[in-house]
């Protein structure tokens, strides 16, 4: 498969359409190891790609390879083997409140048959350690913070210890001091586990700082397909706009919450 499909994840000529076009003709590709970020304004297709990556959605023409695998036409038993290999973090956490943060990273364990408890309590402890979790071990998700619940659902997508991360915008709607943690965190992951990741983002430090590739999309079509370095030299006009918007944006000190800023792409579409 890996010879046929080189590329750890790939678009080719991705389209997808609601009650307009949203993906137009989309390619690109992720490499094993590297981290891509995914950027636009709101509206553009962002989250829908990372759908088609989970499975969740069908392009209605073109293909889209996951885990060396084309997985365009795979039914839903052959999509849970692939999520076995590619697990989500998703904005809102999608934690169990009733669950405390121990408990919700050990689910994903419970179907380790390789695994004992002692295994198990080994595993949870070593990943809360890893995310600075562990005083939080027995908080209930309620307790903890927007940005402390996403690293609590980065831990518990570690534990299926996946093969690749999607993050859908890991940093909107927190405080700039976690906002940096949380790029801290995936930065420091990427380094230890060489983990391959998709990033959607609108925060332009945290795409800076862990993204190897950049993916910008205008009007459903990659508009740009290349470096963090390569993205601010374009000379696409959508991009140097995008680009420029965001340093008046942080020049006004305009939090995430204002309406403005969520202008920028600060909700998932």
């Amino acid at each position: 498969m890996a010879e046929e499909y080189p590329h750890y994840i790939e678009f080719r000529h991705v389209h997808k359409t609601f009650d307009k076009p949203v993906l137009v003709d989309c390619n690109f590709w992720v490499d094993v190891g590297q981290t891509v970020g995914i950027i636009g304004r709101s509206g553009v297709g962002k989250s829908v790609t990372l759908g088609h990556i989970m499975g969740f959605l069908k392009p209605d023409s073109g293909r889209v390879i996951v885990a060396h695998e084309d997985i365009t036409n795979y039914g839903e038993r052959e999509l849970n083997r692939i999520r076995r290999k590619v697990t989500m973090v998703f904005q809102s956490g999608a934690l169990f409140d009733s669950l405390t943060v121990a408990e919700n990273v050990l689910f994903s364990l419970e179907l380790r048959e390789d695994y004992d408890a002692q295994n198990k309590e080994d595993v949870v402890a070593g990943l809360l350690k890893m995310v600075d979790l562990w005083d939080e071990r027995d908080a209930f998700p309620t307790d903890l913070s927007t940005g402390y619940r996403r690293a609590v659902a980065i831990a518990r997508a570690l534990a299926a210890q996946p093969q690749c991360v999607l993050y859908d915008e890991p940093t909107t709607m927190v405080d700039p001091i976690m906002s940096d943690h949380l790029t801290e965190l995936m930065l420091r992951l990427k380094k230890q586990l060489s983990l391959t990741s998709v990033v959607v983002t609108h925060d332009l430090d945290l795409l800076n700082r862990v993204a190897d590739k950049v993916v910008f999309l205008s009007k459903g079509e990659v508009a740009f397909f290349g470096t963090p370095a390569e993205l601010y030299r374009s000379g696409n006009e959508d991009i140097q706009e995008f680009l420029e918007l965001d340093k008046v944006i942080r020049g006004a000190n305009v939090t995430e919450q204002d309406p403005i800023r969520t202008g920028l792409g600060g909700q998932a579409e």
